[in-house]
């Protein structure tokens, strides 16, 4: 596959600063059931790298150690990692809000069937891909037969109060079928609401609007078509300074599959760490793990920036939690 992490690491994108980690995002690791063609992580069934009951002790530790406000669970398919019924039984324990960001398949794989009513009983958030309310942009880009298997367990995360109550929210992501920005959230979430409410009888919350980042799968797919320049060039030319203010890596910390820590997923996946500044960290370490989050806060530390930072600020932001003004 083809790689964008030369092109995007030098850059003029604006220092940043972190403040307080209110937010601890744990890539669990990258096995998933699917293979989606907008996938920063490059995740599938085929990937074997999974964090181990170990380093899933750590971040309870870290949890304990720090004030975090809410433990933010990816992949791959986080479910599929064998710790995770017992990382989020014992982070809802200890107070913290837990977001399962989950592709909805992994809900009727074999083995998995008890799995919503596991995350409603721990009140888990989800947070759930649905690139689109049509069928053919969906399997255009997560693979024939996911739409109709998303729906299923659409219906499924309602039936147990998902969507439906405020106690367990679900949540839905929107990521462009192509080179181009989301359009407006809270125009195309009334979108989403109304197809998937009149063709379906779906409730959900809220719609993250996502941007593509150009890496890993999605980045490979530019440069083998020729246009990762004029991507970048759409990201450049809507850049809004407002949106510094909100990015999510100024309020959290990316960990990997084995324990180290990032400014955030997408740094994760270009092997650019948090705090690599020449400083040493624990274990004589150049870079930090999530045994240094026991002792230090992270506080004013630069974040490493790139490129594709201008993802985040482009027109009206994107982030793990959606539009930056949405």
């Amino acid at each position: 596959m083809l790689d964008t992490r030369p092109l995007l690491l030098e850059t003029t994108f604006p220092p940043l600063h972190r403040r307080s980690v209110q937010t601890l995002q744990v890539n669990l690791g990258y096995l998933c059931n699917l293979s989606c063609s907008h996938c920063h992580v490059n995740a599938g069934p085929n990937r074997t790298e999974s964090m181990s009951g170990e380093l899933v002790d750590l971040v309870l530790d870290a949890l304990a150690a720090r004030v975090v406000k809410t433990l933010d669970l990816t992949g791959g398919a986080p479910e599929m990692n064998p710790h995770f019924r017992r990382l989020v039984r014992s982070a809802t324990a200890l107070g913290v809000e837990v977001i399962d960001r989950c592709n909805l398949t992994i809900l009727l794989e074999p083995g998995y069937r008890d799995l919503a009513q596991f995350l409603a009983d721990h009140r888990v958030t989800i947070v759930a891909s649905l690139p689109c309310y049509s069928e053919q942009n969906v399997a255009q880009q997560r693979g024939k037969g996911v739409f109709e298997q998303s729906i299923e367990a659409l219906k499924e995360l309602n039936a147990l109060g998902y969507g439906r109550v405020p106690k367990l929210p679900l949540h839905l992501v929107y990521n462009p079928n192509g080179a181009f920005l989301p359009p407006a959230q809270t125009i195309l979430e009334a979108e989403y609401k109304q197809r998937l409410g009149s063709e379906y009888g779906i409730d959900f919350h809220r719609l993250f609007t996502i941007a593509n980042m150009p890496i890993s799968r999605f980045g490979g797919q530019l440069l083998a078509r020729g246009t990762y320049t004029e991507y970048m060039r759409l990201l450049k030319n809507n850049y809004c300074e407002d949106n510094l203010d909100t990015v999510m890596c100024r309020d959290l910390i990316s960990v990997d599959w084995q324990g180290f820590l990032y400014d955030c997923d997408f740094n994760q996946m270009l092997q650019m760490p948090a705090g690599g500044n020449g400083e040493v960290f624990a274990n004589d370490r150049a870079q930090p793990h999530l045994r240094d989050l026991l002792n230090r806060d992270f506080c004013e530390q630069p974040i490493a920036i790139g490129e594709h930072c201008y993802g985040c600020t482009a027109g009206q932001g994107s982030s793990c939690g959606g539009a930056l003004g949405g």
